[in-house]
């Protein structure tokens, strides 16, 4: 299951709801959602709309990035292939930039705002009052009760999340990059020896991967709720991967030569940070991540950026 989400904020990107603002253009995504990819022709019949009609708007909505267009060979001369690119658009107001220490930058993701999944079973998602969805179904993950996901596990995929790149909004330019997340291997009841390769990446290119040593399960999370069973992952190991000049590090140890310079974060109006297990994974010990309201440690998923002023 692969499901692709658009985080808007309106101030940024306009041109999105512009694109949004119209019964044909809504019309068109709905058709190529359903459908799947097709020629200007076929969705002007669908739609019963004029072909002139159908491809002044599929201009705007690929000017704002919610299809894209490729030219195929037909019978008769070259045909226009139009792909929707995402599945939902979640629109969000980003708060003020405020920087957390001189030369720094805070923002805090919650666990379920993810803008991208792929994911295998058995898999799950729950939040401080209960399970959300149905366990070991990978389509719970398009819930929309996941916005109030604390944990989500999953054996093999991943989930990837869209910050702004608050540094680049700020004109500042970024020294160095850390993410701080909860992480446990995943196993059925726990175990603590049982590791797990977690690759994290950013932009499209994997930053690094830490092997988790086990699921957690001796003692009860300090923050995990009550009513999740004893036998269940409890807690995880709090890592920050930080990325610099020189490379990639966990907890302050080098795992990859992956720097700064191999991301160009300094052009990116946002930063993807994906998580997960890959398919090719030497230990596929399937991943936990706790987020507020479960574990040890009550937080989202954090990154700090730090600049040169």
């Amino acid at each position: 299951m692969s499901r692709n989400f658009l985080l808007v904020d309106p101030e940024e990107r306009p041109e999105v709801l512009k694109a949004l603002a119209s019964e044909v253009r809504v019309a068109i995504l709905k058709l190529l959602h359903i459908e799947g990819a097709m020629n200007v022709n076929d969705i002007a019949g669908k739609l019963k709309q004029p072909q002139s009609t159908v491809s002044s708007n599929m201009q705007i909505l690929v000017e704002a990035g919610l299809v894209r267009t490729e030219t195929q060979k037909a019978r008769k001369g070259n045909q226009k292939i139009c792909h929707s690119l995402f599945d939902e658009v979640l629109v969000m107001f980003k708060e003020d930039i405020r920087p957390l220490r001189a030369k720094a930058i805070e923002v805090a993701m919650p666990l379920g705002l993810y803008t991208s999944c792929e994911v295998s079973a058995p898999c799950g998602l729950c939040s401080q009052d209960g399970i959300i969805g149905l366990l070991d179904v990978p389509d719970t993950f398009l819930d929309p009760d996941r916005m109030k996901a604390g944990l989500i596990w999953f054996t093999r995929g991943y989930v990837e999340y869209q910050f702004p790149n608050n540094a680049r909004l700020a004109k500042h330019n970024i020294t160095s990059m850390e993410f701080a997340i909860e992480l446990s291997s995943e196993v059925p009841g726990t175990s603590a020896d049982w590791p797990s390769d977690i690759t994290v990446g950013v932009n499209g290119k994997d930053i690094g991967t830490w092997t988790s040593p086990g699921d957690f399960g001796d003692k009860r999370g300090v923050y995990t709720p009550d009513w999740w069973k004893l036998k269940g992952s409890q807690y995880g190991k709090l890592k920050t991967f930080r990325v610099n000049a020189t490379g990639t590090f966990v907890d302050g140890i080098k795992i990859s030569p992956v720097s700064l310079k191999d991301l160009d974060i300094d052009t990116h109006h946002s930063i993807r940070l994906r998580i997960g297990v890959n398919q090719d994974a030497k230990h596929p010990g399937g991943i936990n991540i706790f987020g507020r309201g479960f574990g040890n440690y009550d937080q989202d998923i954090v990154l700090r950026l730090e600049t040169d002023q």
